[in-house]
């Protein structure tokens, strides 16, 4: 199953097999197109960021607009180059892509680093990590809302340059897209997939050729590298330059796709990527763009699709439309994943998960945020109407997420690689400072609808934290319902327990071997009934993204290896599904008290019906919350690959 998801790319460090060893023509293909892969999956957000972050700098109906002057141009454009380095190189490329998962990156891994790292620091500052990680999830999934909404909207804001007639469309056609790219979804995007990457190349290609010709035009805004501009900007007029902040973030937004994607591709290909063409293209329009709007300030109502003659404009809008959906698409997979993550561990109800590809890594399909995802993004367009009213949006979700990674890769690098603290303490500070600057910036948005991923967040985590509580309290009470399981195998081989012993086999799902299963339970005392072979199957979500096959399996005979009784373990890594027969299928007859007939096997789940109970393990409102949260749960027997007509459910009530 893991095969489905992910797999090791050859790019990720490990040796390559010895049968390429003679062929090194073919390991360098597969590094080329894994690069190419990155170039179509990893960088749409940030490489459509162009688009629209020098227009929002600079636009006039700003709260706190920027004027337009050359020392201001100078400052604008240095911060953007010097924001880019600090965050996306250094932050991200250069350090917390080193902070993998076995081979996994994203926040959702730093959290089970820490669950991992747990045992070395105290419960509590474990506690508060992780929950500044789930914050940080949740605020992707903002991120995830606004980033199709924002980027679409962009393009087709194209329009208005080519035949400024067309304003009227913008919105009706970006609610059209939208639409057509959620409902394609469910086909997944293989297909399309194949030439995501082509398109990125001459995307990027495209905006670096445009924006070099703007720099030769005004070879002088190169000076805008060096740092005493961005510093000068700072120091020198600190109050516009704060409010500039706030928009000049937005060059990176997309930055936490090069970590979060780090398992499609590996490190050196995304690196590789970055380098040679993302980089060096986006650096390159940026500059172009404040070149131009040195010649003349009516060039800031749109910077990037003025770069371009007349005659190009109209096949630059299409393109970016392309760009745009490319971006949408990796960061509505991206919000897939983070719930099918959380999911595994135990912050989210089971959720239906779909794969949509035999072969592309990671592509899987989640309908019930797909629909939740397109109601939002569709709400946002007609809210909001433009890009750089969602600007003010898009700024506060991308800053709490960074300034996030950056504090839980500090803390990790401190408690797993010891690094000295003088070095932790330098590096946290300035790259922090950076963040924290940032995030401040865009509070003063707050009310300009900074507020929006704030809410999602909030509400995002506050529905991860009650259903993770929830959930311990409802296996503490289910334990004490269903009771010892090693007393409930002696009464059922001393007798005490009346059976009668059927042919067959039968598989009892359980959350562990301490407690009898329900089902089981009532089995045997309602219907005196037990099969010849039962296995009482636990599974278990490791912290690691996949699971080895030779260690999927652990058999326990309970204490007796001769009543037909065995108790076991299937573990899975959380980027994983579940496949019970699967797993099943591969255990020899030694170690099951006989041979399993697994294609003919009954499976037994015990199904549990929560009410709202007295007592006082949560707020009330929580209790409601935690119940409606647990109508959106996916089929047991589907989530695990039971089959249908050989399922049995028996259930239970349980007050919480």
């Amino acid at each position: 199953m893991a095969d489905r998801r992910r797999g090791n790319s050859p790019d990720d460090g490990s040796a390559p097999p010895l049968t390429e060893a003679h062929h090194p023509g073919v390991h360098d293909t597969a590094r080329l197109a894994l690069v190419i892969g990155a170039l179509g999956v990893v960088f749409g957000d940030i490489g459509t960021s162009p688009i629209y972050t020098l227009q929002t700098v600079f636009n006039p109906s700003d709260p706190h607009p920027v004027p337009v002057t050359e020392q201001n141009v100078y400052g604008v454009v240095s911060l953007v180059f010097w924001s880019v380095v600090l965050i996306v190189q250094c932050t991200y490329v250069l350090l917390a892509m080193r902070a993998d998962n076995d081979g996994e990156g994203g926040i959702m891994a730093l959290i089970t680093l820490l669950r991992r790292l747990g045992s070395q620091r105290s419960r509590r500052t474990t506690a508060v990590l992780a929950a500044l990680g789930i914050f940080g999830a949740s605020l992707f999934l903002g991120d995830s809302m606004i980033t199709p909404a924002i980027s679409v909207l962009s393009a087709m804001e194209g329009l208005k340059v080519v035949e400024p007639s067309l304003e009227g469309a913008v919105v009706p056609a970006t609610a059209v897209i939208i639409v057509v790219l959620f409902l394609v979804q469910r086909r997944g995007t293989a297909t399309v997939g194949r030439v995501f990457g082509p398109v990125m190349i001459a995307w990027f290609v495209a905006i670096g050729a445009c924006g070099a010709v703007g720099i030769a035009d005004h070879p002088q805004i190169l000076r805008a590298l060096s740092p005493t501009y961005a510093l000068g900007f700072l120091a020198g007029h600190f109050g516009t330059a704060f409010f500039a902040l706030a928009a000049v973030v937005l060059a990176v937004t997309g930055a936490e796709a090069l970590y979060a994607d780090m398992g499609h591709f590996g490190r050196r290909s995304i690196t590789r990527a970055w380098l040679l063409l993302v980089f060096p293209a986006c650096l390159l329009s940026y500059f172009g763009q404040g070149a131009l709007i040195l010649t003349g300030p009516h060039n800031v109502s749109s910077p990037f699709f003025l770069l371009v003659p007349e005659w190009g404009r109209l096949p630059l809008v299409l393109l970016a439309t392309a760009a745009t959906v490319i971006a949408s698409q990796a960061v509505i997979t991206g919000a897939y994943s983070v719930a099918s993550q959380a999911a595994q561990l135990g912050y989210l109800p089971r959720l239906r998960i779909a794969y949509t590809s035999e072969s592309t890594m990671g592509q899987i399909y989640v309908p019930w945020i797909n629909w939740l995802l397109m109601v939002s993004v569709i709400t946002l367009v007609f809210a909001f109407r433009s890009s750089t009213a969602l600007a003010f949006a898009f700024g506060m979700a991308v800053t709490g997420t960074i300034t996030i990674t950056t504090l839980l890769f500090f803390c990790i690098a401190r408690a797993k690689w010891g690094t000295p603290g003088w070095l932790i303490a330098i590096g946290a500070t300035v790259l922090l400072l950076v963040d924290l600057l940032f995030v401040a910036a865009n509070l003063t948005k707050l009310v300009h609808g900074a507020w929006l991923p704030l809410l999602i967040g909030l509400t995002a985590f506050t529905v991860m934290t009650t259903w993770q509580r929830g959930r311990e309290l409802v296996t503490a009470e289910r334990g004490r319902h269903e009771g010892s399981l090693s007393g409930f195998i002696d009464d059922l081989r001393s007798g005490r327990t009346s059976t009668l012993r059927v042919p067959g086999t039968a598989v009892f799902l359980n959350r562990g071997k301490q407690t009898a299963p329900l089902a089981m339970r009532a089995n045997v005392e309602h219907n005196h009934v037990r099969h010849d072979h039962v296995v009482i199957l636990s599974i278990e979500t490791e912290p690691v993204p996949r699971v080895p096959a030779d260690q999927r399996i652990v058999v326990d005979d309970l204490g007796y290896a001769d009543d037909g009784i065995i108790h076991v373990t299937a573990r899975f890594g959380y980027m994983e599904t579940p496949d019970v027969p699967g797993a099943l299928a591969n255990l020899a007859p030694s170690r099951t008290e006989g041979q399993l007939q697994i294609d003919q096997a009954s499976y037994f789940l015990s199904k549990i019906d929560l009410r709202r109970g007295k007592a006082p393990t949560m707020a009330p409102w929580r209790k409601r919350l935690f119940i409606a949260t647990s109508y959106i749960t996916a089929d047991a027997a589907e989530y695990f690959g039971l089959p249908h007509d050989r399922t049995v459910i028996m259930g239970s009530h349980i007050e919480v």
